[in-house]
């Protein structure tokens, strides 16, 4: 039992590892005994078996970065993320946040074996996924990273500010593809966190208002911190979850039942800043 999750051994890809979330998970996917190969914009300082710098912006550099880690990879973990607005185009946001994802996860798939497992990290920023499912319909239909960005130059309107309309084709995306990839052997998901406190947090202040995200941190009362949240992504990628599939897995203290039942009420927080 001392190898409960089963990392031992195993050869994980971890995107977004300079930071936050990433870099968390990075830390203790190696203290587990995973040969890690980390990929980021920013040289990680995490004790990993490798490095490679990318840009989830650059298909090339992405199919560069697989490449050069070869073999069979066991698990990928896509932490990487810009927050939208606070100088960052929309679709710089969307290239990293969806369309780079989703290309780099495409790259690793043919390394994986039955029993490889991915997830992403995706957020309660886009909870409005249900109401736009044949929107991200059409994105999901696009074939490669070239296509789905002409996709989505011509529905700006849709994309918007670029982080919720992501976070959203990430939700959707993820329970798309599982019920395809677990034919393979496969399984994906992805999370959503509440507030938590990385680098990122103070663009959201910037670009959302201080209450707004606040009030999403509730019933907790508190942003959550990195290795909080990497708790979750390290276990639903491990053996133990072995059947855990196309699943949006809540990490947010309580936030979402809070919203089910009543308790929490972001809506207020969201018009009081309207009004101000």
């Amino acid at each position: 039992m001392s190898d409960v999750l089963g990392y031992k051994g195993k050869r994980v890809i971890v995107s977004g590892c300079f930071s936050g979330m990433g870099e968390a998970a990075a830390k203790l996917l190696v203290s587990l005994g995973a040969e890690v190969h980390g990929f980021d914009f920013k040289e990680s300082a995490v004790p990993m078996a490798s490095f490679t710098q990318i840009d989830l912006r650059d298909p090339a550099s992405l199919e560069a970065a697989v490449s050069g880690v070869g073999g069979k990879i066991d698990a990928l973990f896509n932490c990487a993320g810009l927050p939208g607005g606070g100088g960052f185009p929309a679709m710089d946001t969307m290239k990293v946040n969806f369309l780079g994802t989703r290309h780099l996860t495409e790259q690793v798939i043919p390394l994986m074996g039955s029993k490889g497992a991915i997830v992403s990290i995706a957020s309660t920023g886009g909870l409005g996924w249900s109401r736009r499912i044949p929107v991200h319909m059409q994105l999901l239909a696009t074939q490669g990273f070239q296509a789905g960005l002409d996709w989505c130059e011509a529905n700006m309107d849709q994309v918007g500010e670029g982080y919720a309309f992501s976070k959203e084709a990430v939700i959707v995306w993820t329970q798309f593809m599982g019920a395809r990839l677990i034919k393979q052997g496969i399984r994906i998901n992805c999370s959503l966190p509440s507030p938590t406190q990385t680098p990122m947090m103070a663009t959201f202040h910037a670009v959302s208002g201080k209450e707004v995200v606040d009030a999403a941190a509730e019933p907790l009362g508190r942003y959550t911190t990195p290795e909080e949240q990497a708790g979750p992504l390290v276990l639903i990628n491990s053996d133990l979850a072995g059947v855990v599939n196309g699943v949006v897995l809540p990490v947010d203290g309580g936030f979402m039942g809070g919203l089910a039942t009543g308790q929490v009420d972001i809506t207020k927080m969201m018009a009081r800043k309207q009004d101000a």
